[in-house]
């Protein structure tokens, strides 16, 4: 099924991507007012610290539904696509996270790894993978 042949399919796809859109920008925007936030706007309050991890979190879920509505309306091939790159994505970032954690640990490394570096190789990787899926099916 494409474009052409269902326009309500697209219109409805394209409706789906802009959601998963605004809720993956709220999310990074949440995620940076939890990151920067105790430390330059409210000098580490407590209950302030924890509205903000509420706030994170709730829209996280609201992204993480959206990504999944946003899927389940994608033919089947897209689907495949998509398993297959949010698959290999998490064995990725299992293998380099338990690698990356021991680099310190075993003094390869002089520096504490951070989550964030293992989220941008992750989403890097599935930005990769489905690039490369739509093309293996072109």
């Amino acid at each position: 099924m494409n474009e052409s042949t269902n326009p309500s399919w697209a219109a409805s796809n394209r409706a789906n991507a802009r959601a998963l859109a605004l809720w993956t920008t709220a999310w990074v925007g949440a995620t940076a007012l939890l990151a920067f936030g105790p430390a330059f706007l409210w000098d580490y309050n407590p209950a302030v610290t924890l509205v903000a991890l509420l706030l994170q979190v709730g829209i996280g879920v609201g992204m993480i539904l959206a990504l999944r509505k946003q899927i389940a309306g994608l033919d089947e091939m897209q689907q495949k696509i998509q398993l297959q790159a949010s698959a290999s994505t998490l064995a990725v970032g299992l293998v380099m996270a338990g690698a990356y954690e021991l680099l310190e640990d075993v003094r390869l490394i002089s520096f504490s790894p951070e989550i964030s570096h293992m989220m941008m190789i992750m989403a890097v990787t599935y930005v990769f993978l489905v690039f490369m899926g739509q093309r293996s099916y072109q």
